[in-house]
């Protein structure tokens, strides 16, 4: 599985010459930090995705020995492997440009990738190749257009719910989200690999 999970990075030695630019250019353009952390977290990943799409990796994937169950554990596994790595090397570029940066940035830029990746993921696997990574980048687009506008409209309406928030400390509304978080990326794991393991190459 550690193969496949490498095989991701051999693949993209070129795209990978782009990410530090492209990580230095929200930096520069003074970006949220808990954005620039989210953005450079998607870089692998969908990049990967996007590859295996264009040149039908999935085919190759099969002939080789591994179990469909194993190939999607490398997918999920290796995303948040790539996260955390991103998540270091965009932390000394703040730091390097003396952009200031909290733990709470991190970990927002992060859960919102995990519950990105949780959604996105089991799409490359149930819409047509062609299509999935244009989808994709539109759906990333609208939720960071409309996203913020949603979630202010339902914390007015929703006042029940929202007080109930308000009310918790710190420390559990933190670790309900992580627990949230963490669930639903379990719950894409296993949608996806059921999925997967139906479908015919």
């Amino acid at each position: 599985m550690f193969n496949l999970i490498r095989r991701d990075v051999i693949l993209q030695k070129r795209q990978l010459l782009l990410f530090i630019p492209f990580i230095l250019f929200f930096i520069i353009m003074d970006a949220h930090p808990a954005l620039t952390f989210l953005i450079a977290s998607i870089f692998i990943p969908f990049n990967t995705y996007a590859y295996d799409e264009k040149v039908e990796t999935n085919i190759l994937l099969n002939s080789l020995p591994y179990t469909r169950t194993e190939i999607i554990a490398s997918r999920y596994i290796g995303a948040i492997v790539y996260m955390v790595l991103a998540i270091g090397v965009t932390s000394l570029a703040l730091f390097t440009f003396n952009k200031p940066f909290t733990m709470i940035d991190i970990a927002i830029g992060s859960s919102l990738f995990l519950l990105f990746a949780a959604i996105t993921f089991p799409l490359f696997y149930i819409l047509k190749p062609g299509y999935i990574s244009t989808v994709v980048m539109i759906s990333f687009l609208l939720l960071a257009a409309i996203g913020p506008a949603i979630v202010l409209f339902l914390a007015e309406h929703l006042t029940a719910i929202t007080d109930f928030i308000v009310n918790l400390s710190v420390p559990v509304l933190y670790t309900g989200a992580t627990l949230v978080i963490i669930l639903v990326y379990f719950i894409s794991w296993g949608t996806t690999t059921v999925i997967y393991q139906r479908k015919a190459f």
